[in-house]
């Protein structure tokens, strides 16, 4: 039995695993094929050093920040993660009250287990604090429309448009113990959408499943794409969402920095580096490796955005080295929740806060602006060299 008197995101999770079902556990713990993405995104932290500078009042840490116009107290947002209700009764509600009671800003899945209205409902109009709504584009756009005006009625800040899943990864777990719903427990967003039923395989579930190519493509004819479409273009998605909607847009799952270039070119408001938390191409790089010439190309014309492996302060602290305007966790607050609800995502926040200004105070760094690439060291041929 792990002790309940958790000090790391690390004790969290151990909770978390021994409470969780399995078919949820692998759901969520799962990465594509070997999971090397996946293990690479935490791995590949630890291959960077921080030289810490010495001699600095840092007294007062001061770890606020900005991004699109608006101050939060931490550099850390709550990445969208599906499904939350499986991991605790609550789910997105309680991860709401958290991101609104600390001021942190939350996109919502479009595959949550709670309406977006309802999860907007705690986030109070007199001191709202913006969130975010994730969505994937389908094949026939014309299915999303109500959805966009759903989610600019309920008073989201932005789209949060994911990019990196033309098809689903190959998730060798969730093939092995598939993921069905429980009974009352819906897509409460989507459901509607794309015909779901209750206590059955998604259409995205069953393509997964396809032992062929071939037979791929012939589900995908009979069902259609379900979610998520293979034929996206640049023009045509950003094009369409433009006129569908006032709302921000930031793409999600940009590695390459040739795609930065596209997205800025296109007129997003924000990218997020990420590899769909190695759940999708196995042999992607960790999004730590893919940071730094995505933020040598974006020049700092937009914000870059940061999700992938953080689960310490110190992480945080690397990836705004490298130049990210801003992290996301999705993870550990899903294990924070499987470990006791709202207190538990409340457990979770409050370690990152506490390791990151830790971290700043032994850095040298007395505010999130002070922290550069200077700070950063790699080890090669058994010497510390600049990045």
């Amino acid at each position: 039995m792990v002790d309940e008197n958790p000090i790391t995101v690390e004790h969290v999770e151990a909770i978390a695993r021994e409470k969780l079902p399995a078919y949820v556990l692998d759901y969520y713990a799962g990465g594509a094929d070997d999971q090397t993405a996946m293990k690479r995104n935490q791995t590949d932290f630890g291959r960077l050093f921080i030289l810490p500078r010495v001699l600095r009042d840092v007294a007062q840490v001061k770890t606020s920040t900005n991004l699109l116009g608006h101050t939060y107290p931490l550099p850390i947002g709550i990445a969208p993660t599906a499904m939350q209700k499986l991991a605790h009764g609550e789910g997105e509600l309680d991860v709401a009250r958290v991101a609104f009671s600390m001021g942190l800003n939350m996109t919502l899945s479009s595959n949550s287990t709670t309406s977006l209205e309802d999860v907007m409902s705690v986030n109070h109009h007199e001191a709202r604090v913006p969130f975010w709504f994730q969505i994937y584009m389908p094949s026939n756009q014309e299915l999303i429309k109500p959805l966009l005006k759903r989610v600019e009625a309920a008073g989201y800040e932005a789209l949060v448009l994911t990019v990196d899943t033309p098809v689903l990864g190959n998730r060798i777990n969730e093939r092995l113990n598939p993921l069905v719903l429980p009974k009352g427990l819906k897509l409460s967003n989507i459901a509607s959408l794309y015909g779901q039923k209750e206590g059955t395989p998604t259409s995205n579930r069953t393509l997964m499943n396809a032992r062929s190519a071939k037979e791929a493509t012939e589900i995908r004819q009979a069902i259609g794409d379900g979610a998520h479409s293979a034929s996206l273009t640049w023009r045509e998605t950003i094009e369409f969402l433009r006129q569908n909607t006032s709302l921000k847009i930031i793409l999600k799952g940009i590695l390459a920095p040739e795609d930065a270039d596209l997205a800025i070119e296109h007129g997003v408001d924000a990218l997020i580096v990420s590899n769909h938390g190695g759940r999708q191409l196995d042999s992607a790089p960790s999004t730590i490796q893919a940071l730094p010439e995505i933020v040598a190309t974006v020049r700092n014309r937009i914000p870059v955005i940061f999700d992938g492996g953080i689960r310490r302060g110190s992480d945080v602290f690397k990836a705004l080295a490298f130049g990210a305007d801003f992290v996301l966790v999705g993870r550990p607050v899903l294990w924070g929740l499987a470990f006791n609800g709202r207190d538990g995502v409340e457990t979770v926040v409050n370690i990152l806060e506490r390791e990151l200004s830790r971290t700043m105070a032994l850095s040298g760094a007395v505010s999130i602006r002070d922290i550069n690439q200077s700070f950063l060291r790699r080890l090669e041929g058994g010497r510390l060299s600049k990045m």
